[in-house]
């Protein structure tokens, strides 16, 4: 009853005997510090734990000083270096006017640290800088350096990459490296709000321009002297982008409802998720606009052109959602590790990132992401694509066979009594379980088969 009743409170309890091994050490205080009992039980604390050089146990303190202690927070770290803080409630033992222990009743608040230390580390618009940005491969490096090289100056820049490729993180590491870097950064998503209220939002409003406006100064104002980041550029409509496009050449807005102009001092970046190229061509990009933003140009390469860097975007996120979720996440099984080369991210960086994100959500106490960790539509769309027969094969079936066109109808056939008998070979003729696999009913097979001339003998 006595340890049942330990483990099931909801504190850590930590009891060390008078020469400093512990001797009660129970469920929760396990989990809060990571550790197994056989590491802890009947060891010297300070062979176990590590301190800070400005701090020193709660536990020892009161062994030798023999006083109680209230709500004293501390930082230490456990024997695989992981950062612990705790908040603790330590008591001597006395007996017969000596000291013979003492006990920690502890409550974790690693997390709430975390959270502070985060919140501090995150202030101000921007916390993206190029150190951000991961990666080894030699297409990454070369955009990396194009873009330090664009941070110099105050031009223009476009920045063209798929969903989910980090255009935003560059945007922000340009502005960190440029010497607007203490000036404001003000991001703005145009397909977010309908063309009225980006109009006015952009440029401002003058009191009296239309019922309820106000005076009231748009986002090219508010990033004076600093940078403006213009998101999915193309989603804007045309008549915008030709306003947009005189703000640009002239260095000077005009607010709705306004007759003068004011000048700005604001450097733009702008960001879109097609090939500017397509874009014009599909008119939902001026020319000519392409051709002021796009005085630097930076294309961000897919996920899947760049692939060698994935184990070490993946051990990013996992050192992030370790930190985050308390975890203890080494890695990734081979099999994993195998099929996140094989596919090809259309989501890109932002998808693996939430592919690991959801793999650990469902993680217990397991070291290593595995197959089965990973969300379900992940695991479907790699199970499909193992089971589609590529491109390549069949043109090699083809050219096997024949020189001449042969009608459809014939080469289908071809085909398909081919793949048939390759399954039924891979499981040994068994045709309930070759129907199965090939998704048809045992007789429709067997159909197929009569039909197709296919002997299982």
């Amino acid at each position: 009853m006595y340890q049942r009743i330990l483990d099931e409170v909801d504190v850590g309890v930590h009891a060390v005997d008078e020469t400093g091994k512990t001797i009660i050490y129970n469920k929760k205080m396990m989990q809060m510090e990571s550790m197994d009992i056989q590491d802890v039980l009947h060891k010297n604390l300070l062979d176990v734990f590590m301190f800070k050089d400005n701090q020193s146990s709660t536990l020892v303190k009161a062994l030798q000083e023999g006083k109680e202690t209230k709500n004293v927070k501390q930082t230490y770290f456990n024997n695989r270096g992981r950062e612990i803080t705790t908040n603790n409630n330590t008591i001597p033992i006395f007996a017969n006017g000596r000291i013979h222990g003492a006990v920690e009743i502890a409550n974790d608040v690693t997390k709430l640290e975390k959270l502070l230390k985060g919140n501090i580390n995150s202030k101000g618009a921007t916390r993206y800088t190029f150190d951000s940005i991961t990666g080894n491969s030699l297409a990454i490096k070369e955009v990396v350096e194009a873009a330090k090289r664009a941070s110099r100056t105050s031009s223009y820049v476009l920045i063209v990459g798929e969903t989910g490729t980090g255009k935003e993180l560059f945007a922000q590491s340009i502005h960190n490296a440029s010497g607007r870097f203490s000036g404001p950064f003000i991001s703005q998503n145009c397909a977010a709000l309908p063309d009225n209220l980006i109009e006015s939002l952009l440029f401002g409003t003058k009191k009296g321009a239309f019922t309820g406006a106000a005076d009231h100064p748009g986002l090219f104002e508010q990033a004076e002297g600093g940078t403006l980041l213009l998101d999915e550029i193309n989603s804007l409509n045309l008549n915008l982008q030709a306003k947009l496009l005189r703000v640009l050449q002239e260095k000077t807005i005009r607010r709705i409802g306004d007759t003068k102009d004011t000048p700005v001092d604001v450097r733009v970046i702008a960001n879109m998720n097609e090939d500017p190229i397509d874009a014009i061509a599909k008119n939902r990009l001026r020319k000519d606009l392409y051709y002021r933003l796009g005085v630097v140009t930076i294309f961000i390469p897919p996920l899947r052109e760049r692939k060698e860097d994935i184990p070490l975007l993946v051990q990013n996120f996992i050192d992030k959602y370790n930190e985050r979720f308390q975890m203890q996440v080494k890695g990734l099984s081979d099999e994993v590790q195998q099929s996140f080369l094989e596919y090809d991210w259309h989501g890109n960086i932002r998808e693996l990132e939430h592919v690991i994100e959801a793999a650990m959500n469902i993680m217990m106490d397991e070291e290593v992401i595995k197959f089965s960790h990973l969300p379900f539509q992940f695991r479907n769309r790699m199970h499909l694509k193992e089971r589609m027969i590529p491109i390549s094969t069949v043109e090699s079936f083809i050219e096997e066979r024949t020189d001449v066109i042969v009608p459809l109808k014939e080469q289908l056939n071809q085909f398909e009594k081919s793949y048939i008998e390759h399954v039924l070979k891979k499981n040994d003729y068994n045709i309930s379980r070759s129907a199965k696999l090939l998704g048809l009913s045992r007789q429709s097979l067997q159909y197929r088969m009569k039909k197709l001339l296919i002997d299982c003998n």
